[in-house]
């Protein structure tokens, strides 16, 4: 079937196989967003200590060998193995020289001859093997082995981690520090990526205060836009705080429209559900194509994902620990696809949990959980008491996801369930 574009499902939901916004699951939520994503195509190149985090656009080819030469992956001897034992006895040694790292030994080595070599020293011409200098015997510049080693042990072979013209980092490829390290021990000192994306985010909503200001009756504290300011600058994007918007609907209107001039992701928290005053569905709907769900989750069930002009909107529930979750669940992975990332899903893994979980059938909950370590080094996860919407602390607290899907019920304490760390993330 072909892909309806985003106008066309937000006119005619029929047009997209299984589309229910009203009873959207996890799995199809993502799977519709993803669809609809576009990368970006504009580069920069950088050199590769400002290039951490950033997406390869472009496959980093090997220009050499890696190792470049054959090299002793100990301190020992080096020597022509066949020279080395007669009728399984080891015969001695003449010490003709050593080779360094950085200074090899020129000469060959001959019968019963050998040499020896430091940690990453060149193989010297004629030997095949090398043993470490714990399991020699000296007597003078003579060396004898204790026990006969296999042929060519120790020996890292020319080529034996990257070969010349290998893709070694792939087009796509966020960088991490280890990659950083490979491209330097290949000589590359530039890279070419993906420029940054944009993201600009607001609040919404009459009772918020910036921090610093005195509250007044009614007034809660603007948290959500330090939240998402933390998540985003992880991600290494572009950021711009548009501050918190009251629930005028001009003014809501006049910011929506220069975010989305002026960045590649719009996203709002609050005013998206069906209050009086949640004004941003009637402007979305004005501005943009913007489809609204309500998907089948615990905590963050409403949802809107869309367009205004050229930039993806993301409206999030205003709900601290609601507009986390679906922060993680959908807008993290969405902003790593349009900025050229490789699409990885975020891993699950089974542990036992200590508690037992009510949960009804129907959706997916993502409850916070401590994930600990016993004395005899199992690992177990517990939910925390205190699983509100509101209850911020308890993401501070939580160190994990524990992600019961749709078919799952009621969990006794000791059943495994499936976990998601939070580390890296939060």
């Amino acid at each position: 079937m072909t892909k309806p574009n985003l106008s066309q499902l937000a006119q005619n939901p029929s047009c997209m196989d299984d589309y229910d916004p009203n009873a959207m699951s996890v799995a199809q939520a993502r799977q519709f967003i993803q669809q609809f994503l576009s990368p970006v195509t504009e580069t920069e190149t950088l050199p590769i200590r400002a290039s951490l985090s950033r997406v390869l656009a472009e496959n980093i080819i090997s220009p050499s060998n890696v190792p470049a030469h054959d090299n002793s992956a100990m301190d020992g001897i080096a020597f022509r193995y066949d020279d080395a034992q007669e009728n399984n006895l080891s015969l001695p040694l003449k010490l003709i020289g050593t080779a360094f790292a950085g200074r090899p030994f020129a000469q060959k080595i001959g019968a019963g001859e050998c040499v020896k070599v430091m940690t990453g020293a060149v193989i010297p011409q004629g030997a095949d093997t090398v043993e470490m200098q714990e399991r020699v015997t000296w007597a003078g510049e003579t060396a004898t082995l204790q026990q006969m080693p296999k042929q060519n042990q120790h020996v890292r072979r020319a080529g034996e981690d990257l070969t010349t013209g290998q893709i070694v980092l792939a087009h796509g490829n966020a960088l991490k520090p280890a990659d950083i390290g490979l491209l330097a021990s290949l000589g590359i000192a530039e890279v070419q990526v993906f420029r940054k994306l944009k993201v600009a985010f607001f609040s919404t909503g009459d009772e918020l205060v910036s921090i610093g200001k005195k509250l007044a009756e009614g007034q809660i504290y603007d948290s959500n836009r330090y939240t998402l300011f933390g998540m985003l600058t992880r991600l290494n994007v572009e950021i711009s705080d548009l501050g918190n918007v009251p629930d005028e609907p001009s003014l809501l209107e006049k910011t929506l429209l220069q975010a989305a001039q002026n960045n590649d992701v719009v996203i709002t928290s609050g005013g998206v559900s069906v209050g009086e005053a949640d004004h941003m569905k009637a402007l979305l709907a004005k501005h943009g194509q913007v489809l609204f769900w309500k998907i089948n989750m615990k905590p963050g069930r409403p949802l809107a994902y869309g367009k205004v002009s050229d930039s993806h909107y993301f409206g999030l529930p205003g709900n601290p620990v609601s507009a986390m979750v679906t922060f993680y669940q959908f807008v993290q992975p969405a902003l790593s696809a349009l900025s050229g990332a490789a699409c990885r899903a975020m891993p699950l893994f089974k542990v036992k949990c200590t508690q037992t979980i009510k949960k009804n059938t129907g959706r997916t909950e993502f409850q916070r959980g401590s994930l600990s370590q016993s004395d005899t080094g199992e690992w177990t996860v517990a939910p925390l008491p205190n699983q509100g919407s509101g209850v911020l602390s308890s993401m501070s607290a939580a160190n994990c996801f524990i992600v019961l899907d749709e078919t799952i019920g009621n969990c006794e304490a000791g059943a495994l369930v499936n976990v998601q760390l939070l580390e890296g993330m939060i």
